[in-house]
């Protein structure tokens, strides 16, 4: 389509200015077809960006190769330009709006000489839902315009819905690599030097602008910077929620079904979670989504979910057939790797595949590669943020509701970190006061994910949005608190349970062998959402009875009893770390409800 043919006349002047700053070759409105992504891919397969997998083992698979600064979210180089310092609050880098348009503007002067700016018209959540928002994404990667096929509803139907005057989010974004006449990327993955990358959100004006990065999330502006922090700041000011949550579907032996969301940090199991495998004979488990959850309310009171994605933009290494067989066989075709290891056959390879490389294989770099187990200094052949874009409709388990644009109705929050000691395994919340608490002190070990953070150190990630939220954490906290409170009845929220899968015994072992086994946890959950379950009150929540979990095999009762306990001074020492190293960062933000909390745990511990 050309943009002339376009009946938003604002979309169309955004266009035209957008045109005549970056001056591409041509400019084209991406139509969402099946032709138009495979011409994509011939693009960069003609390109050299993009190597064509193995037909008969990855049927329309392909694998890129990114460059080596250019592969993580950038979190010191992700701005929330709000007009006022205060509301972008301690946990975000602000920059002044005018003063970072200014700075983005010269730099988008030009920048895809050379190159074609596509305009890819996209429906967060499915097309015409009224929990879906609509975005509009410039750029001039065509690798960015394939994943976007897979992770949005992209294309015609959008702008249909879109209408000759509809809300939608500017989203611009440049690899920042301008061509010279008859230059060409030769094989070399195009992006800006990190100094010059920049992720930046205007949470007032309700725009992304882009610049440097052909990464993932830098990238893919539906995904973190739409969906969850320009989204968040308007679930805020419209009453509703836009979350890092998984959402799942759960059906016990008796045939009840229920809808449970999930916030876990990277790195925390979310999601194998998302894909589970039962282990619990009778019950089933199906994905609705895997990474965030839109929700709002319903006329009957009820909150339901909607995931704004379409596919599955996922961390590779560590995911196999015994950690996730449905990731495994969701990316079996039609998938986007990168920054995986590439085998002599032409299929894909990565650390915890589950078998030990085939020979000498070509790492993430380029280079041959040849597994050492001996060397413990090794580097790794994939990248250990390598990920695959995969469509969501085709894993396994998807549920049949996952594109209801009603959404589904929520029963359940689960919060979650990787905590070796203190927390126990499930812990339900007193009441939504203290199950905000709870997701307002998450912690969990940092990751490869966070380019610009040290790996392995513990660090507080409340509701794991400390990267997403697009405006002040205090303000986010008292938004939940808000949104329990105004709740037209109460009885109707979903309940909120914590959970931490990854205990240790003082040998440095897990206590609780997780995957399929959580399942366990997640039936207890389930009926305690009506209110049955053996449960004891405790001075941190509703613990299980040690017996109200059924035991998977080589954990004992003592084991159960240990990650189940209330280890009294842990938890002393966890509220007065809260207290003095976490709390403050909000100043005075904070809702009082949240110290008040503090306040009564610390006295119920007391005795």
């Amino acid at each position: 389509m050309q943009t002339s043919e376009l009946k938003h006349a604002q979309l169309k002047k955004w266009i035209e200015d957008a045109a005549a700053l970056m001056q591409p070759d041509s400019v084209e409105v991406c139509d969402g077809t099946q032709a138009e992504y495979d011409r994509m891919i011939q693009i960069t397969k003609d390109a050299g960006l993009a190597t064509e997998l193995n037909p008969q083992k990855r049927p329309g698979c392909v694998l890129f190769r990114s460059d080596p600064s250019d592969v993580a979210r950038v979190e010191a180089r992700t701005y929330i330009a709000s007009k006022s310092k205060d509301d972008a609050g301690p946990t975000n880098n602000w920059v002044d709006p005018a003063e970072l348009k200014k700075t983005m503007s010269e730099l988008y002067k030009g920048s895809m000489k050379g190159r074609v700016m596509y305009v890819i018209p996209f429906s967060m959540g499915p097309v015409g839902s009224n929990i879906a928002k609509i975005g509009v994404e410039i750029t001039d990667s065509p690798y960015v315009v394939a994943n976007m096929h897979i992770m949005a509803r992209v294309g015609s139907k959008v702008l249909d819905v879109l209408g000759k005057d509809g809300f939608f989010v500017p989203c611009f974004h440049s690899v920042g690599k301008p061509l010279s006449p008859g230059q060409k990327d030769n094989g070399v993955w195009p992006c800006a030097p990190m100094d010059k990358k920049y992720i930046s959100h205007f949470p007032e004006t309700r725009e992304i602008w882009s610049y440097g990065s052909g990464y993932g999330g830098n990238a893919l502006l539906g995904k973190k910077c739409l969906a969850l922090r320009i989204a968040s700041v308007l679930a805020r000011d419209e009453g509703w929620l836009a979350e890092h949550m998984l959402i799942l579907k759960i059906t016990n032996p008796e045939g009840k079904v229920k809808y449970i969301t999930g916030a876990f940090p990277s790195a925390c199991g979310k999601t194998n979670l998302a894909m589970l495998i039962p282990t619990l004979p009778g019950w089933k488990v199906e994905t609705v989504g895997d990474d965030i959850a839109w929700m709002k309310f319903g006329e009957d009171g009820r909150l339901y979910a909607i995931n704004p994605e379409a596919g599955f933009f996922g961390v590779a290494p560590g995911t196999n057939n015994e950690s996730n067989k449905n990731a495994m066989d969701t990316i079996q075709k039609n998938t986007i790797f990168t920054n995986v290891a590439l085998t002599a056959d032409k299929d894909v390879w990565w650390e915890g595949i589950g078998y030990d490389a085939p020979g000498e294989v070509t790492d993430w770099k380029g280079k041959p590669w040849k597994q050492d187990k001996a060397n413990k200094e090794q580097e790794p052949a994939a990248h250990p943020n390598s990920r695959f874009t995969g469509p969501a409709k085709q894993c396994p388990v998807v549920a049949k509701e996952w594109e209801d644009p009603k959404g589904v109705p929520i029963s359940a929050f689960l919060f979650g970190g990787r905590r070796p000691k203190t927390i126990p395994l499930v812990n339900q919340a007193k009441d939504w006061a203290h199950g905000v608490f709870m997701g307002s002190i998450v912690g969990s070990e940092v990751t490869a994910a966070a380019l610009d953070v040290k790996a392995g150190t513990i660090r507080r990630d409340p509701f794991a949005m400390l990267p997403f939220c697009g405006y002040h954490m205090g303000d986010y906290f008292k938004h939940w608190l808000n949104l329990g409170k105004n709740a037209k009845d109460p009885s109707k929220l979903p309940k909120i349970f914590f959970v931490n899968w990854f205990r240790k015994n003082d040998a440095g072992k897990f206590i609780w062998p997780g995957y399929g086994d959580n399942s366990r946890v997640l039936a207890w959950i389930f009926d305690r959402c009506d209110g049955k379950g053996g449960a004891v009150e405790t001075p941190i929540g509703t613990l299980p009875t040690p017996d109200a979990i059924v035991r998977p095999n080589g954990v004992s009762e003592d084991d159960m009893k240990e990650i189940l306990k209330v280890d009294i001074e842990g938890w002393k020492a966890e509220i007065a770390d809260v207290r003095a190293n976490h709390y403050p960062k909000f100043g005075a933000k904070l809702p009082a409800e949240l110290n008040d909390q503090l306040s009564a745990i610390e006295k119920r511990l007391a005795g």
